[in-house]
Protein backbone atom coordinates (compact mmCIF):
# COMPACT_ATOMS: atom_id res chain seq x y z
CA UNK A 1 0.00 0.00 0.00
CA UNK A 2 0.90 3.28 -0.82
CA UNK A 3 1.22 6.82 1.58
CA UNK A 4 -1.67 8.13 -0.57
CA UNK A 5 -4.02 5.90 0.25
CA UNK A 6 -3.53 5.49 3.88
CA UNK A 7 -3.58 9.26 3.49
CA UNK A 8 -7.06 9.52 2.04
CA UNK A 9 -8.39 6.03 3.81
CA UNK A 10 -8.15 8.14 7.05
CA UNK A 11 -9.98 10.90 5.89
CA UNK A 12 -12.89 8.59 4.46
CA UNK A 13 -13.00 6.04 7.25
CA UNK A 14 -13.12 8.90 9.50
CA UNK A 15 -16.53 10.62 7.55
CA UNK A 16 -17.75 6.49 7.48
CA UNK A 17 -16.84 6.38 11.36
CA UNK A 18 -19.10 9.96 11.74
CA UNK A 19 -22.29 8.44 10.03
CA UNK A 20 -22.36 5.32 11.37
CA UNK A 21 -21.88 6.01 15.33
CA UNK A 22 -25.10 7.16 16.56
CA UNK A 23 -23.71 9.60 19.56
CA UNK A 24 -24.06 13.13 18.12
CA UNK A 25 -20.69 14.16 20.19
CA UNK A 26 -19.05 11.29 19.14
CA UNK A 27 -19.80 11.93 15.44
CA UNK A 28 -18.74 15.47 15.96
CA UNK A 29 -14.97 14.34 16.92
CA UNK A 30 -14.94 12.24 13.61
CA UNK A 31 -16.20 14.71 11.43
CA UNK A 32 -13.39 16.75 13.28
CA UNK A 33 -10.66 14.52 12.83
CA UNK A 34 -11.64 14.19 8.88
CA UNK A 35 -11.24 18.22 8.37
CA UNK A 36 -7.98 17.97 10.01
CA UNK A 37 -6.83 14.80 7.71
CA UNK A 38 -8.42 17.40 4.68
CA UNK A 39 -6.67 20.16 5.34
CA UNK A 40 -3.27 17.77 5.50
CA UNK A 41 -4.43 16.19 1.82
CA UNK A 42 -4.83 19.81 0.72
CA UNK A 43 -1.54 20.88 1.62
CA UNK A 44 0.20 17.92 0.64
CA UNK A 45 -2.11 16.94 -2.39
CA UNK A 46 -2.07 12.53 -3.26
CA UNK A 47 -0.86 11.90 -6.39
CA UNK A 48 -3.80 10.92 -8.19
CA UNK A 49 -1.87 8.34 -10.72
CA UNK A 50 -0.96 6.60 -7.80
CA UNK A 51 -4.88 6.29 -6.04
CA UNK A 52 -8.15 4.33 -6.72
CA UNK A 53 -10.86 6.24 -5.41
CA UNK A 54 -12.52 2.10 -4.45
CA UNK A 55 -9.74 1.07 -3.18
CA UNK A 56 -9.19 3.73 -0.23
CA UNK A 57 -12.84 3.75 0.14
CA UNK A 58 -13.29 -0.06 1.06
CA UNK A 59 -10.23 0.04 3.30
CA UNK A 60 -12.00 2.56 4.60
CA UNK A 61 -14.82 0.92 4.99
CA UNK A 62 -12.76 -1.97 6.76
CA UNK A 63 -11.17 0.35 9.02
CA UNK A 64 -14.70 2.34 10.45
CA UNK A 65 -16.41 -1.10 10.85
CA UNK A 66 -13.63 -2.01 13.54
CA UNK A 67 -15.26 -4.12 16.28
CA UNK A 68 -14.32 -1.90 19.13
CA UNK A 69 -17.40 0.64 17.19
CA UNK A 70 -20.16 -1.91 16.69
CA UNK A 71 -21.89 -1.24 20.04
CA UNK A 72 -21.91 2.63 18.97
CA UNK A 73 -23.30 1.81 15.24
CA UNK A 74 -26.61 3.11 15.10
CA UNK A 75 -27.25 5.29 12.34
CA UNK A 76 -27.37 2.81 9.68
CA UNK A 77 -27.38 -0.96 8.39
CA UNK A 78 -24.11 -1.95 7.64
CA UNK A 79 -24.80 -1.99 4.31
CA UNK A 80 -22.34 0.45 2.59
CA UNK A 81 -21.74 1.34 -1.07
CA UNK A 82 -18.94 -0.67 -2.84
CA UNK A 83 -18.53 2.40 -4.91
CA UNK A 84 -16.48 5.32 -3.61
CA UNK A 85 -19.44 8.47 -3.45
CA UNK A 86 -16.54 10.83 -3.97
CA UNK A 87 -14.11 11.48 -6.07
CA UNK A 88 -10.82 12.82 -5.22
CA UNK A 89 -11.04 16.32 -7.05
CA UNK A 90 -14.20 16.48 -5.10
CA UNK A 91 -12.99 15.61 -1.83
CA UNK A 92 -9.61 17.70 -2.25
CA UNK A 93 -12.01 20.99 -3.08
CA UNK A 94 -12.26 23.83 -0.83
CA UNK A 95 -15.92 23.57 -1.12
CA UNK A 96 -16.43 20.46 -0.17
CA UNK A 97 -18.66 20.02 2.96
CA UNK A 98 -18.03 17.40 5.41
CA UNK A 99 -21.79 17.47 7.06
CA UNK A 100 -22.98 17.01 3.90
CA UNK A 101 -20.74 13.95 2.93
CA UNK A 102 -21.20 12.54 6.15
CA UNK A 103 -25.15 13.08 5.44
CA UNK A 104 -24.52 11.89 2.06
CA UNK A 105 -22.73 8.02 3.29
CA UNK A 106 -25.42 7.75 5.84
CA UNK A 107 -28.55 8.06 3.77
CA UNK A 108 -27.05 5.88 1.05
CA UNK A 109 -25.96 3.13 3.94
CA UNK A 110 -29.78 3.38 4.82
CA UNK A 111 -31.07 2.94 1.39
CA UNK A 112 -28.42 0.48 0.22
Amino acid sequence: MNASVDRVRDVLADLVRAALVSDDERSLGFRHAARSGLSALREDPPDAGSLKMEGAWTLAIKAAESPDLQPEEGQVNLTLPRACPFGLDEVLDEAFDIDWAVESIRKSASTG
